[in-house]
């Protein structure tokens, strides 16, 4: 007898599909390579891409490395977040910590901002940003070099990307009460960062303290008019250099 109910040949299929489809387990944690710079430092020894592959992925007979050896040079895990960070986390993947990325010229980060959290005002010295959004909403800018005198503002949903360029100041921000995340990508293996608040503060004081209340270049032709206004240290020491330099009696 040939049973040709439809209902019954759904469920045959689906048997038949259940057991036929591959039994598949999540990947494994991948710890971050605790001695990269080092290795880094070794690889950029080699001669060619060829030699840097080969002394990164294989063994002293020559052999491709296998199992958890192989898989923590080739992969880099996002899982693993710095724990403790106000406003939410970046992880960077660099030459620093992967070392397979030496002479790529590439690297990425994934970043987890909370709500209202704060990617604070940075710049990379070294490196293009693409930011893609991958989940929530970040209202992003930048401020490019003099000459160009705005504010690039944006604003970016899921799936959603914009660029930072090379040397811009710029940041990110959650402006809602869910949490939101990115992935972006850098032409450098080595992009560099610098907090534009951490850095500014760094500088002698008297230097912060004029550079505030007046952002136009102070020298010999104009001293006079600024000295009642500047910090009395930093008046002293321009004319100090004035005077070492020839330039006032």
């Amino acid at each position: 007898m040939l049973f040709k109910s439809p209902a019954i040949v759904g469920v045959l299929v689906s048997v038949l599909s259940a057991e036929a489809a591959p039994t598949v387990t999540t990947p494994g944690s991948v710890p971050i390579v605790t001695n990269a710079a080092s290795i880094a430092s070794g690889l950029k020894m080699m001669p060619s891409v060829v030699d840097r592959f080969t002394k990164l992925l294989t063994d002293s007979g020559g052999n491709l490395l296998t199992g958890a050896a192989l898989r923590q040079l080739t992969v880099f895990d996002f899982n693993n977040q710095p724990a403790g960070s106000n406003g939410g986390s970046i992880l960077l993947a660099t030459v620093d910590n992967f070392p397979i990325l030496e002479e790529l010229g590439i690297s990425n980060a994934i970043s987890l901002v909370e709500p209202c959290g704060l990617n604070i005002p940075h710049l990379h010295p070294r490196a293009n940003e693409f930011l893609t959004v991958i989940e929530g909403i970040l209202d992003t800018g930048f401020v490019q070099e003099n000459g160009f005198n705005a504010l690039v503002e944006t604003q970016l949903g899921k799936y959603q990307g914009t660029v930072f360029p090379m040397g811009s100041m710029h940041y990110q921000q959650n402006p809602t009460c869910s949490p939101a995340a990115f992935v972006a990508a850098l032409n450098n293996e080595d992009p560099g960062r610098s907090d534009i608040a951490t850095s500014y503060w760094m500088l002698p004081s008297d230097v912060v303290d004029a550079s505030l209340g007046f952002p136009h270049t102070i020298g010999g032709g104009n001293i006079d008019a600024w000295r009642a206004h500047l910090p009395a240290n930093l008046a002293a020491g321009v004319d100090s250099c004035l005077q070492a330099c020839g330039l006032k009696e």
